[in-house]
């Protein structure tokens, strides 16, 4: 009876830990909702009250440019979750120090390459209504300064239930900063500098 009970216990963990697990899109339901989330970007730039651009630059926007949606840069990863760490200011460009803790380390594989990405929290922002779960994930690679912005780019992320969750560098985007010197904008640590071209998400302007 006892056998019975205990393998009826294993099954229900295995089943609950695979409800935790977030569904892989398949590459079309992927290419539309990376195509819509670009269109979500460039009306976002298009309205006067979100867009970054200063005002000169509004009117001739035409949009952002992106590379090609590409399912290969959405991949799986494994959320290592950090209950230790404390608080730290995180260098930005320019003197403001805003204060952050690292959540966890996220570890994948991107191009045949295991890999390993820290996302973080903001204390400030995670007092914020919907912002309570809020993950940034500041990276460089091998694009920037030719094919991206040169100052790295950013991913958001939500905490998953479980420990695992997806990385869609086709949602990669640039800091404010890239559009105006009138921000602050986080500067990516170096343990998040990918050794990798993520050839995904926007371009550079220039």
């Amino acid at each position: 009876m006892n056998k019975y009970f205990l393998l009826a216990c294993l099954l229900l963990l295995v089943t609950m830990a695979q409800a935790q697990e977030p569904a892989r899109l398949t590459a079309a339901a992927h290419h539309q909702s990376i195509l819509s989330y670009q269109q979500q970007l460039n009306a976002e730039f298009r309205d006067p009250a979100q867009s970054p651009l200063p005002a000169a630059a509004q009117p001739t926007f035409q949009g952002l440019p992106f590379f090609a949606p590409d399912f290969a840069y959405y991949t799986e990863a494994r959320l290592v979750r950090d209950s230790t760490a404390v608080p730290f200011a995180m260098k930005t460009s320019t003197a403001r120090q805003p204060l952050y803790r690292k959540f966890g380390d996220l570890y994948f594989t991107l191009q045949g390459q295991k890999l390993h990405l820290v996302a973080y929290e903001s204390l400030d922002l995670k007092q914020q209504a919907h912002y309570e779960d809020y993950l940034f994930v500041p990276f460089t690679d091998l694009t920037n300064g030719h094919e991206s912005y040169g100052g790295g780019r950013y991913l958001d992320l939500r905490v998953p239930k479980g420990n695992v969750l997806w990385l869609d560098f086709n949602r990669a985007y640039n800091p404010y900063c890239a559009y105006s010197s009138q921000y602050s904008c986080p500067v990516p640590p170096a343990e998040n500098r990918l050794p990798v071209a993520i050839r995904a998400g926007v371009k550079s302007d220039h």
